[in-house]
C-alpha cells in the first residue's frame, strides 16, 4: 500500500525495459516523472534532470558546475557522494512528518528507555513512524565490539549519531536513548543534523534517586567494585547546558506518559508531525 502511495504521490511510473523502448511508453514515462530532480551520471559529473512539461530529459551539471574530484573522509579514500532523485523532502511528504532525532540522555535508571517506549507508542497511535535506538540494544549488534572505556564510549555515541542521522534523513522520527555522558559527544551528534532537527531531552534525575531505583542492579555492582568506569560512581556525567527539553525533575510527579506528551507537544509546535 505504501509503495503504491509512494508512486502516486511522487508521480512515478515503473516501466520495463521493453516498455521504455516503445516511443509511446517513453513519452508517457517522460510525463510521469516530472517530479524527479536529478541523478548523478556514471562519470559523477552530470545529472539527469526531467522537465516538468514532459519533454525528454537533458543532462546538466549539479548546481550548475562540474562535480569535484574524489574525496577522502577519515580513512576512506577515493569516494564520492552519490546524489539520488528522491530526496528527504519527498520521503517526508510520503510519511506526512519531518525526520528528526530525539536524543534522550541521563544517568542509568533515570527512565530514558521507559520514556522512549512511551513516546514511541504515543507517536505510533498518531500514525507517525518512529524507531528507537536504545543504548543497550545497539550494543547487542552494531556496537558489540565496543567496551565502556572512554574512547569506546565516544565511538559508541558516534555510531549511534550517524545511524540516527540516516533515520532522520529517511523522514523517520528517531528516538536515541543512551546515557551519553559527555557533552562533546552529544554536541558532535547534534552537529551532524540540520539546525533544529536534534532535540536533546535531559532526564534530570539525581544520582540518589537513580541509585535507589537501580533496576539492573548495576549501581550495587559498581559500589562493590565489580564494575569499573560506571557513570555517576567512578566516571562523570556531564548534564546538558542548553537542552531543548528537561524532564523528570524531582518532585514533579510526572509519569512517563505525561513526559512523552511534553515531547509530542514540542514536536507539534515545531511542525515535525506534518510534512
Amino acid at each position: 500500500m505504501i509503495a503504491a502511495g509512494a508512486k502516486s504521490l511522487l508521480g512515478l511510473s515503473i516501466a520495463s525495459p521493453k516498455g521504455l523502448s516503445d516511443s509511446n511508453s517513453l513519452s508517457s514515462h517522460s510525463r510521469s516523472v516530472g517530479v524527479v530532480r536529478s541523478c548523478v551520471s556514471m562519470d559523477g559529473s552530470q545529472t539527469l534532470s526531467h522537465n516538468t512539461n514532459g519533454s525528454f530529459p537533458e543532462l546538466k551539471s549539479i548546481n550548475g558546475k562540474k562535480q569535484g574530484p574524489l574525496s577522502t573522509v577519515g580513512n576512506s579514500t577515493n569516494i564520492k557522494w552519490h546524489e539520488c532523485p528522491v530526496e528527504k523532502v519527498d520521503r517526508q511528504r510520503l510519511l506526512d512528518q519531518k525526520g528528526c532525532v530525539i536524543w534522550v540522555t541521563g544517568l542509568s535508571g533515570s527512565g530514558k528507555s521507559t520514556l522512549a517506549c512511551a513516546l514511541n507508542q504515543m507517536l505510533y497511535k498518531k500514525g507517525k513512524l518512529c524507531y528507537i535506538l536504545d543504548g543497550d540494544n545497539v550494543r547487542h549488534g552494531l556496537n558489540r565490539d565496543l567496551s565502556f572505556k572512554a574512547e569506546d564510549r565516544a565511538e559508541n555515541i558516534r555510531r549511534v549519531g550517524e545511524v540516527a542521522k540516516l533515520f532522520a534523513d529517511a523522514g523517520i522520527i528517531c528516538i536515541a536513548s543512551l546515557i551519553s555522558p559527555y557533552r562533546t559527544d552529544r554536541d558532535a551528534c547534534r552537529n551532524l543534523l540540520p539546525e533544529g532537527d536534534f532535540v536533546e531531552v535531559f532526564m534530570d534525575v539525581s544520582l540518589e534517586v537513580c541509585e535507589a531505583r537501580d533496576p539492573k542492579g548495576l549501581y550495587k555492582l559498581a559500589r562493590a567494585g565489580k564494575i569499573k568506569g560506571f557513570t555517576g560512581i567512578d566516571d562523570p556525567y556531564e548534564p546538558p547546558l542548553n537542552c531543548e527539553i528537561s524532564l523528570g525533575r524531582e518532585g514533579s510527579g510526572t509519569s512517563p506518559i505525561e513526559m512523552a506528551e511534553v515531547i509530542v507537544g514540542y514536536l507539534e509546535n515545531k511542525g515535525y508531525l506534518q510534512a
